[in-house]
């Protein structure tokens, strides 16, 4: 379960908005969101930075908010 959709009412984002950010098109990012297609690496990765969390709670992997410890 990705919490991609979560995260970005949290935080008061639209879907256009993110999309925008990912630079790919509104509609690829709702099915990003209902996993409908998978979401690249390169883009958790881009997320997680921008949410300031971890790609692990972004994919459902952990509960835990606070991002890793950056190298």
């Amino acid at each position: 379960m990705l919490r991609l959709r979560d995260l970005r009412e949290d935080n008061d984002y639209t879907q256009a908005q993110i999309a925008d950010f990912l630079n790919c098109k509104q509609n690829t990012y709702q099915q990003y969101e209902s996993e409908k297609r998978q979401i690249s690496i390169e883009l958790l990765k881009k997320l997680a930075l921008l949410y300031g969390t971890s790609i692990d709670y972004i994919v459902g992997l952990t509960n835990e908010y606070s991002a890793y410890p950056r190298i």
